[in-house]
């Protein structure tokens, strides 16, 4: 079953409960789809009025900030044989080669790694547990990972929710128009053709036709 076909069979409550867990599970560092998960229910909230996309939008900000902000201080206090760790549980996640691209993305940006990692999938896995690790100050910490995930979960959800509402109304007022315009086309394409096959059939009616008698001979030039 489709992800926004399952998320419109639970209630409303459940869903902002199911994306704000989400998000915070992942912001944790735990590979989970939160993306979708955030996507699929603002594409559902512009579709049905059950599901409020401003709750939608807080809730996802608020698992995104606390999610991160538990990473941090698990990474903090559990160091490098918490990588070591989770490289073992979750190699395609966080393998050598991840926590290595990771460590350059801080080393060279530092809290900026963090804001902009909230709209990168790998990084918005790492940015908690791996700010923590790398003792970034805390104060630098707090302020990218509130921005950051009231940008990307505020900011994808109202997206999201109106891209699907425009969306939504375009499709319901063209629609009989779209259908007029394929009718006409195929009207339009059944009379070229039919024109084309009348012209061939009349051009092959008038080009002559070479016959041939038994033991005739052809005239000499």
């Amino acid at each position: 079953m489709h992800v926004q076909e399952w998320l419109e069979t639970i209630p409303a409550v459940s869903i902002y409960l199911l994306v704000g867990v989400v998000i915070g599970l992942e912001s944790l560092g735990i590979p989970l789809p939160g993306e979708i998960i955030l996507v699929s229910s603002a594409l559902l909230a512009s579709q049905h009025g059950e599901v409020d996309p401003v709750v939608l939008g807080v809730c996802a900000s608020a698992g995104a900030i606390i999610g991160d902000s538990i990473g941090y201080a698990i990474g903090r206090k559990g160091g490098r044989p918490l990588l070591a760790w989770l490289g073992g549980r979750f190699p395609k996640h966080f393998g050598e080669a991840q926590i290595a691209m990771a460590e350059r993305s801080f080393e060279k940006w530092g809290m900026w790694a963090v804001f902009f990692g909230r709209f990168v999938a790998l990084l918005r896995i790492f940015a908690g547990p791996l700010a923590g690790v790398l003792r970034m100050p805390y104060w630098k910490f707090l302020v990218a990972n509130v921005l950051g995930g009231i940008v990307w979960a505020g900011g994808t959800t109202a997206v999201v929710y109106s891209v699907g509402v425009v969306a939504e109304a375009w499709l319901k007022r063209f629609s009989w128009l779209g259908l007029l315009v394929a009718v006409l086309m195929g009207l339009t394409s059944m009379l070229v053709l039919r024109n084309r096959a009348k012209k061939a059939a009349e051009r092959s009616e008038g080009l002559p036709v070479a016959t041939s008698e038994p033991g005739s001979v052809p005239a000499a030039d």
